[in-house]
């Protein structure tokens, strides 16, 4: 399957579970790729009360708007400085190569448990890279909110 070369947005839904190579390069679904490079943002994201759970990953305009809402927070709000500090220590931006590959860096990947293989999982606008285990795990939870997440729509 070739990248997305249409104008219609990039929507990340399912989920893929992939290998990953020894210089920790993970492939990225076709369909969820661009049909320009881009530059995309991986974040350590938490999860429960797991700090480092996964990998978030935003593209470019995600990114753009999240930065925007950082720019607006007061500086003297500590849970602003909080999630400043986490955007900026726990961050790091990333280019899809030839082969519609990410390559991870060894601390995040380390740090979200990323082995042999990641489990990339769609968010509508945006996507995760997990641990498979740790995937599994959370989903547990994900199950338990289901209930009253459902009724936000």
């Amino acid at each position: 399957m070739q990248p997305n070369d249409s104008n219609e947005p990039i929507y990340y839904s399912s989920c893929y579970r992939h290998g990953v190579d020894e210089k920790r390069r993970v492939q990225i679904p076709a369909k969820w790729r661009p049909s320009k490079p881009e530059v995309l943002t991986l974040v350590l994201w938490p999860k429960g009360t797991t700090p480092e759970a996964c990998l978030l990953v935003l593209p470019p305009a995600e990114w753009h708007d999240l930065v925007q809402k950082l720019k607006g927070m007061s500086f003297a709000d500590p849970k602003a400085q909080a999630l400043r500090h986490l955007l900026g220590t726990k961050s790091d931006r990333v280019t899809l190569d030839k082969g519609g590959r990410i390559c991870l860096p060894e601390g995040m990947a380390k740090a979200a448990a990323i082995g042999e293989e990641a489990m990339l999982v769609g968010m509508v606008d945006r996507f995760e890279i997990w641990n498979p285990e740790r995937y599994e795990a959370a989903g547990a939870v994900d199950d338990q909110l289901l209930p009253e997440a459902f009724k936000l729509i």
